[in-house]
């Protein structure tokens, strides 16, 4: 690549990965308009309005759009947690899930938006905040025609007309519709505090409790 020097072993490789400076994304989808650099990346991206799930878990039969949710997927079913964080101890199934929780105790912010500045602990924050600028809303409900922003609140969504609650606290019993909504509640139960004050070193268990005490200083 004469941008970045960057090798290839095959020319297509090196036009896929040139889109990435260009920006060019000639690939559209026919049912929201939203384009892509890939066709590959396009395919996989049709299968939230298609709802095709090709990958299945053999331990469990859950099922998945891509093969590396699937691979993470499966590591649920061993319990493995190779990765942790030496500042609280907490463990985590993947690297990269550890390198963003370490930004919980750093306060770094690398992602930041070019319209607003607003900054983000990883990319994926990045990108569905930048959809409150744009209005995109690439995820419709297919029993509704309700659309939003991104996948995980068309799942929560979802749950409203199936009436799921498959996330449930085996400490009281409680059903939450997701896994966010569980963990935080189960900080009743556990007494976890990941949110601290770095000006007098207080802990909280919800990040909007750490900014309203934050104000008091």
């Amino acid at each position: 690549c004469r941008e970045c020097g960057r090798s290839f072993r095959c020319r297509s490789a090196l036009v896929n990965h040139h889109r990435i400076h260009t920006g060019e994304r000639p690939f559209s989808c026919q049912d929201c308009g939203r384009r892509f650099n890939r066709r590959s990346n396009l395919t996989t991206h049709r299968r939230i309005h298609t709802g095709d799930m090709p990958y299945k878990c053999p331990d469990c039969g859950k099922s998945y759009r891509v093969s590396s949710t699937l691979l993470r997927h499966q590591k649920t079913h061993t319990d493995e947690r190779p990765y942790r964080c030496e500042e609280c101890g907490k463990s985590f199934r993947h690297r990269s899930t550890l390198t963003i929780h370490h930004r919980v105790h750093s306060g770094e912010r690398p992602y930041k938006c070019p319209e607003c500045h607003k900054s983000f602990k990883n990319s994926s924050e990045l990108v569905r905040h930048g959809r409150t600028h744009t209005s995109e809303r690439p995820y419709d409900c297919s029993q509704c025609g309700r659309r939003f922003g991104d996948s995980s609140q068309l799942v929560r969504h979802w749950r409203t007309h199936t009436g799921e609650h498959k996330h449930s606290d085996p400490t009281c019993g409680k059903s939450f519709s997701n896994r966010p909504r569980l963990a935080k509640h189960q900080q009743v139960h556990t007494g976890e505090k990941d949110y601290r004050c770095p000006d007098c070193g207080r802990g909280f268990n919800r990040r909007s409790n750490l900014l309203v005490h934050q104000r008091s200083h």
